[in-house]
């Protein structure tokens, strides 16, 4: 099954928290994550992740950046 109403507000909580955590635009924002990996673990149903919270998805997204 998708989840696409919750991916779609899953997703645009986290562009707010990563244009507030790193002091960026929105549609920066919006780039950074949709070129980072994050952004296919969100769009798997077999992750669960759209099932988390914005702040979670934030910390994968920062360890993402780590690596």
């Amino acid at each position: 099954m998708e989840h696409k109403i919750i991916k779609t507000i899953l997703i645009s909580k986290v562009v707010e928290l990563i244009a507030s955590e790193y002091k960026v635009t929105i549609d920066e924002a919006r780039d950074r994550l949709y070129t980072s990996p994050l952004i296919d673990m969100i769009d798997d149903d077999e992750t669960g992740l759209y099932g988390q919270s914005a702040y979670y998805s934030l910390s994968i997204y920062e360890s993402l950046q780590k690596q």
